[in-house]
Parts: structure tokens; C-alpha cells; sequence
């Protein structure tokens, strides 16, 4: 069972909601912290931990990958 801190938000809601406040370029690390600051649900810290090591330049960077590895919606 899975905690979200954003109670009957889908999984896309919550990233789209973590990266609009995320400053960009930014890195795993700090993506993951951010999430865990924002109280994101186990599996988008799943997710985001899961990501490559490497400096995200935008919102589509990551995105991009979340969503080929993922949700097929969420890149789009």
C-alpha cells in the first residue's frame, strides 16, 4: 500500500505537479529529494530514482524518460 501525499492524484498529475516547481537544469538527486520534499507517493520516488545519473536540462528531459519507461501517456 502506497502513501501519496497528494491524495486521488494520478501518478502523471503528480510528476506534472513536482517538475513545475522543479528549477531546471537540475539533477537526479535533487529530483528525488524534491518528490520526497513535496511528499510524492512511493512510486513516483520509484520512478525518479530510477532514472539515469545525468543534468536534466527541462521538463521534457525528463519527462521523456518517465514516460518510455513507464506511463506511454506522460511524454506526450
Amino acid at each position: 500500500m502506497s502513501v501519496s501525499g497528494i491524495p486521488g492524484e494520478s501518478i502523471d498529475l503528480q510528476i506534472a505537479d513536482l517538475l513545475s516547481e522543479v528549477r531546471f537544469p537540475t539533477n537526479k538527486d535533487a529530483l528525488v529529494d524534491a518528490a520526497r520534499e513535496a511528499g510524492a507517493s512511493n512510486e513516483v520516488l520509484s520512478m525518479l530514482d530510477g532514472m539515469p545519473e545525468q543534468d536534466y536540462v527541462d521538463i521534457a528531459s525528463v519527462t521523456s524518460l518517465i514516460g518510455g519507461n513507464y506511463s506511454p501517456g506522460l511524454g506526450a
